[in-house]
């Protein structure tokens, strides 16, 4: 068995921590390839905050944007699969405009992955009628790929489409049953409760280009989360969030096998701008969801916001990504447009109270980073991961190629930080860490896994 698959958070919480951290960097401009870089995050080493290892793709244009393991934790529940062959070994980086999944091994030489195997995008299309995928999580009847788009490639229905662990060859769809779901983001799932729950986000046409303003203001985006029979594929109930409150994206169910509950971001809300997260739970034989934080907007000068803001003399905070630390204590809020990462105590997951704080980047704002002081940032903090310990956060700056222009006309740069979590709450910038510029040959940086799991990747079986 794979010593980094853990029979319960507790156990994963225990383990020797990560000394590498992977992360997925895209060209904008389609010019150069896109990579996988890897990251020195041991503090004792001389290379600590530094690239020490790149690979890049073998095309242009992929945008690579969310990616993750072949297995992780897991696989205590793979009935029927070679438990002795399992290994979390493979990293599939998949492009969200090229569609094509890119597999890189990190076994023999975990500072220089080598890329063994893609897989088209035509593949994907032809055998699960999906394009443009977007999240993977590995699963007990394989790889999980959620897809934004249907085989056309522009609109929906978007879905999950199923990969055989150790081939990584398209299966098939993964829904029996897909019911009214249609918009498509994340998906998730309560592994003991046979439960998988999806998020939504647009069509590609609504979202490649940049936000529609005209499709926002309308309520065309996604605001609802699904729950499915894990072991079916069938849809089960949908849950509207309010048709206000647009772009539910991130789900971070508790890790606790045995919990019922977790958490969706939502990006924004057209009556104010404001920003949310909203928990769902069971309630007897169904589902249903209630907000449990909301970040207003900040007042700004028009003149210093991207046209697309400029009506409103405010920045909206963007929630675009959260994370549930693997004790499921503490939640962490990215909010991209006003540059700041939040840190709320969730041990009543009913009622977060916010314990922590820290600046960088933003629309407004542009806070500097303290390895770089008088240094304006750009950009804010956008992905965030969270140490399998719950004492290490790590932030990455880009959010999508064409939303960050739109909201970051200037430029959105590239960087990356860490942030030291206190256990019993609180939070501050480690000023050493602070990869940036030049260190990613140009690229952006977009979404990080850390080496052995980390708080986003896994699953866990066992209390």
């Amino acid at each position: 068995m794979d010593p980094t698959f853990y029979r319960s958070p507790a156990e994963a919480v225990a383990a020797p921590g990560e000394e590498l951290a992977y992360l997925v960097a895209f060209d904008p401009t389609r010019q150069q390839p896109d990579a996988l870089a890897v990251l020195d995050v041991n503090p004792e080493s001389e290379s600590y905050g530094r690239v020490v290892g790149w690979t890049d793709t073998p095309g242009h244009g992929d945008e690579l944007h969310h990616f993750g393991w072949n297995a992780c934790s897991s696989a205590f529940l793979h009935e029927g699969h070679d438990m002795a062959g399992l290994t979390r070994r493979y990293l599939l980086a998949p492009g969200l405009r090229s569609g094509d999944l890119h597999v890189f091994d990190t076994y023999s030489d975990s500072r220089q992955p080598a890329l063994v195997k893609t897989v088209p995008g035509e593949e994907l299309a032809e055998r699960a009628g999906y394009s443009r995928p977007h999240t993977l999580h590995c699963g007990p009847e394989g790889v999980l790929l959620t897809c934004l788009g249907s085989a056309g490639g522009a609109e929906g229905p978007g879905g999950i489409a199923v990969l055989d662990h150790d081939t990584f060859e398209v299966l098939g769809p993964w829904e029996t049953d897909r019911g009214p779901q249609y918009l498509a983001y994340d998906a998730w799932w309560h592994l003991q409760h046979n439960t998988l729950v999806s998020s939504e986000w647009g069509t590609p046409s609504m979202v490649e280009s940049g936000i529609v303003p005209e499709r926002l203001l309308a309520n065309e985006y996604g605001h609802a989360i699904h729950f499915w029979d894990l072991s079916n594929g069938q849809h089960i109930q949908r849950v509207d969030l309010g048709a206000q409150h647009q772009m539910p994206l991130e789900l971070r169910p508790a890790h606790d096998p045995e919990a019922t509950w977790g958490y969706v971001g939502v990006v924004v809300s057209t009556e104010d701008l404001s920003a949310s997260v909203w928990r769902w739970s069971r309630e007897g034989d169904g589902w249903t969801a209630d907000k449990v934080v909301t970040i207003p907007a900040e007042e700004a000068d028009p003149d210093v916001l991207p046209p697309v803001l400029r009506p409103f003399g405010a920045v909206p905070p963007l929630v675009t990504d959260i994370n549930l630390s693997v004790d499921d204590r503490f939640l962490y809020v990215s909010c991209w447009g006003t540059g700041e990462l939040k840190q709320f105590d969730v041990r009543d997951p009913r009622h977060p109270v916010e314990t922590g704080s820290v600046r960088l980047g933003g629309i407004a704002r542009a806070a500097e980073h303290p390895a770089e002081p008088g240094t304006p940032l750009s950009g804010g903090p956008q992905m965030v991961e969270v140490s399998r310990d719950g004492r290490r956060v790590y932030v990455t700056n880009s959010l999508y190629g064409a939303w960050d222009d739109q909201f970051y006309p200037a430029g959105v740069g590239a960087w990356m930080a860490r942030i030291d979590a206190d256990p019993g709450g609180g939070m501050r910038l480690d000023p050493e860490f602070f990869p940036n510029g030049a260190e990613f040959r140009g690229l952006r940086v977009h979404q990080v896994r850390l080496q052995g799991g980390d708080a986003s990747s896994d699953s866990y079986c066992y209390r």
